[in-house]
C-alpha cells in the first residue's frame, strides 16, 4: 500500500514587488511512494525540489492537486487538510530533516533531540536514554548536550538536526541534504541511519547533492523537469 500518493500537484508564487508576475514552480507533478522506499528528487537548481517537499510538508500551500497520505490508518489530502490536521500527522506521521538546525534559544541539546518522543507521550527516561545514544553515534561530545545548540558549529548543529529527526519512527521522512556539512565519518553514520529507517518500512524522499550519499540510499529518481521516475542502478 502507497504511503504517500500526490496528483496533480501544482505551486506558483506571486510576485507582487515585480507587477505580480507569477512563477509555475510545480506544474502536474505525480509521484507515489511506497513503504521502505527511498525516492530521491533529481534536477537542476531551480527545478522545484526544495519546493515540492515544503508543499508536502505543509509550509507552502498547494495551488491544485493532491498529497495523499496514510495517517492513523486512513487516507489524509495535505492540500485540503485543516491546520490541526497538519499538526497532528508532523507530530505521528511526517518527519522532516531540513539543511539547517532552527536554533531554540535556552533550549538544550539534549531536550531539541528529545521533543520530538516526548511529543507523542514517550517517557523522560527512554526519550533521554534514545537522545543520548543518538547523539553518541553521530560523534556530538557529551559536554555539549546540556548547551543550547546556538553556540555550535555547522556541522554539529547539523548532526543535532539529523538526531532530532531520526528520534522516532516515521511512516514518512523529507531529507533535505541530510549529509550537507558532514565529514565522511558522520556522513556514513547518517546513511546508516537511513538504512534503518527503511527497513523500519520508512518511505523517504529526499534530496542529496552528495553522488555517493545519493546512490548509497536511492530505490528511484523522480527527475523534477520529465516527471519521470527511474529506478537505481
Amino acid at each position: 500500500m502507497s504511503v504517500v500518493v500526490i496528483k496533480n500537484l501544482y505551486k506558483t508564487f506571486t510576485l507582487h514587488q515585480q507587477q505580480g508576475v507569477v512563477l509555475k514552480v510545480l506544474e502536474d507533478v505525480s509521484l507515489t511512494v511506497e513503504p521502505g522506499q527511498c525516492v530521491v528528487l533529481h534536477g537542476q537548481s531551480g527545478a522545484g525540489k526544495s519546493t515540492l517537499m515544503r508543499t508536502i510538508y505543509g509550509n507552502y500551500l498547494a495551488a491544485s492537486g493532491q498529497i495523499l497520505v496514510q495517517h492513523r490508518g486512513q487516507v489524509l489530502d495535505l492540500v485540503s487538510a485543516t491546520p490541526r490536521q497538519i499538526i497532528d500527522v508532523r507530530r505521528q506521521t511526517l518527519g522532516y530533516v531540513s539543511q539547517f538546525l532552527r536554533v531554540i534559544p535556552r533550549v538544550t541539546c539534549l531536550d531539541v533531540v528529545m521533543e520530538p518522543a516526548l511529543a507523542r507521550g514517550e517517557s523522560v527516561e527512554q526519550a533521554r536514554a534514545r537522545a543520548q545514544a543518538l547523539l553518541t553515534r553521530l560523534n556530538i561530545p557529551q559536554r555539549l548536550w546540556g548547551l543550547a545548540p546556538g553556540t555550535f558549529s555547522g556541522g554539529e548543529q547539523q548532526r543535532v538536526n539529523i538526531a532530532r529527526g531520526f528520534m522516532v519512527h516515521w511512516p514518512i521522512m523529507l531529507l533535505d541534504e541530510p549529509t550537507a556539512s558532514l565529514d565522511d565519518v558522520n556522513r556514513q553514520e547518517v546513511l546508516a541511519l537511513i538504512q534503518e529507517a527503511k527497513q523500519a518500512g520508512t518511505a523517504i524522499i529526499g534530496i542529496f547533492h552528495d553522488k555517493a550519499a545519493r546512490e548509497a540510499v536511492a530505490d528511484s529518481y523522480f527527475d523534477m523537469s520529465s516527471q519521470e521516475l527511474s529506478h537505481a542502478a
